[in-house]
């Protein structure tokens, strides 16, 4: 059986705003890793990055209360590893075009 200072005290945490709610994962974050992943040929690479950076903001602004800094950092890594891609395809592309007539 609970002792009745238990109670009280877990009553007096709640009502002083000790009981805090989970952090819930930034929306933002998840649509940076999905767009990253998925690629879209350049697109989504570039909206990986916007995404992946805006949640970064969100997250630190939301002191605690939002979660997902991990996602969206790996969003923006891969962004960036699909914008290289685009750009050393376009390049290689582009030389082939000036080597084959």
């Amino acid at each position: 059986m609970t002792e009745p200072q238990d109670s009280w005290r877990a009553l007096d945490d709640w009502q002083h705003g000790r009981h805090r709610q989970p952090a819930v994962t930034n929306g933002y974050a998840i649509a940076s890793l999905v767009l990253g992943i998925v690629w879209l040929w350049w697109l989504g690479s570039v909206l990986a990055l916007v995404f992946g950076h805006t949640a970064r903001n969100q997250i630190v602004a939301s002191g605690g209360r939002q979660s997902g800094e991990g996602l969206a950092i790996a969003g923006i890594v891969l962004g960036w590893i699909g914008v290289a891609t685009f750009v050393w395809f376009a390049l290689i592309l582009g030389g082939l075009s000036a080597i084959i007539p």
